[in-house]
């Protein structure tokens, strides 16, 4: 049985502010909100899902909104410092032209591994990445707020900051199964046998950076696709043969998933795709209603009262 990883299936930061951060993820990007549930650790909290019309695995990057938890937090060694979106490589000047529209200030376009790359912070000063890629060929979600022609079609990587490089990188490749496939400037370029979005994890080596604090306007973790649960046990199994500790296998409804935390202290997570984010909603209305676990229906009133109320930008 292979145990392949199959690329990113989705990033989590931390937010400070619900309804914020639904504007400029729905209003600005243009990315659909596929998922309206609780943090189920933390059932007080929201979990907000964005991605593209179905929540396909590779295109979500969710977040807590943790303001009342979570301090600011500090980009440094030990996170998963940017997030990385892809879009067709001819949408670069629509980008350039929205984001100025907007008052967003970004830096670039410049070239990277061959690749127009933007760069800019989103409200929470979390770093994000608009990169312009000619093999993009996933379906565009059809937002109110950006033509499908220039829609952002899913993440495209995410780079990781690390204090050292040879254990993380031996972990990657004799154990994940990725491949490095590049280098430039000091940043060394992952994938996992294909050099397409999704697939993509850039790892920055940075001894002399301060380490990071999690916090608002930080990434919490990274998971990547897994075909099957019994799949995330002989991984486990794999990982505790490293004398890696990974956590149980977990319910999180819309996928089952472990964590764990590589060499460099970066929260890796893998999740299956399956049972997906239609278990609950129809396709036609993801993203509308408050979605709740099983075991925390009980709680249903007293968490629609407490947790504020989140307006989609029209």
């Amino acid at each position: 049985m292979t145990t392949k990883l199959l690329g990113i299936h989705h990033v989590t930061a931390i937010t400070s502010d619900s309804q914020k951060n639904v504007d400029f993820y729905v209003g600005v990007l243009g990315l659909r909100l596929v998922k309206k549930t609780v943090n189920f650790d933390e059932p007080e909290s929201y979990h907000l899902y964005y991605g593209d019309l179905s929540g396909t695995p590779g295109t979500i990057l969710t977040f807590f909104p943790w303001a009342s938890i979570a301090p600011q937090g500090f980009r440094g060694t030990g996170q998963v410092a940017t997030v990385a979106f892809s879009l067709p490589r001819q949408s670069l000047r629509f980008w350039v032209t929205r984001l100025k529209t907007h008052g967003i200030s970004f830096t670039g376009p410049i070239v990277r591994f061959e690749e127009d790359v933007i760069s800019f912070e989103d409200p929470d000063g979390m770093r994000l990445e608009l990169v312009f890629h000619q093999q993009e060929q996933r379906q565009a979600w059809k937002s109110p707020s950006v033509l499908p022609a220039h829609a952002i079609r899913g993440i495209f990587g995410v780079r990781m900051m690390i204090e050292g490089y040879e254990e993380s990188a031996q972990l990657l490749t004799k154990t994940l199964g990725f491949q490095l496939c590049g280098e430039q400037d000091g940043l060394f370029r992952f994938n996992l046998g294909e050099e397409k979005p999704g697939m993509v994890l850039d790892v920055e080596c940075k001894p002399d950076a301060p380490k990071g604090r999690m916090g608002i306007g930080t990434v919490h973790h990274v998971a990547w696709r897994i075909g099957s649960e019994e799949q995330l046990q002989i991984r486990k199994n794999e990982l505790s043969k490293l004398h890696i500790n990974a956590t149980p296998i977990v319910d999180r409804k819309y996928y089952r998933s472990l964590y764990f935390r590589e060499p460099g202290n970066v929260l890796f997570e893998m999740a299956t795709d399956a049972p997906g984010f239609l278990v609950d909603e129809p396709l036609e209305s993801l993203g509308s209603n408050l979605c709740l676990p099983k075991w925390l229906e009980g709680q249903r009133g007293y968490l629609e009262r407490s947790l504020p109320v989140i307006a989609q930008p029209s």
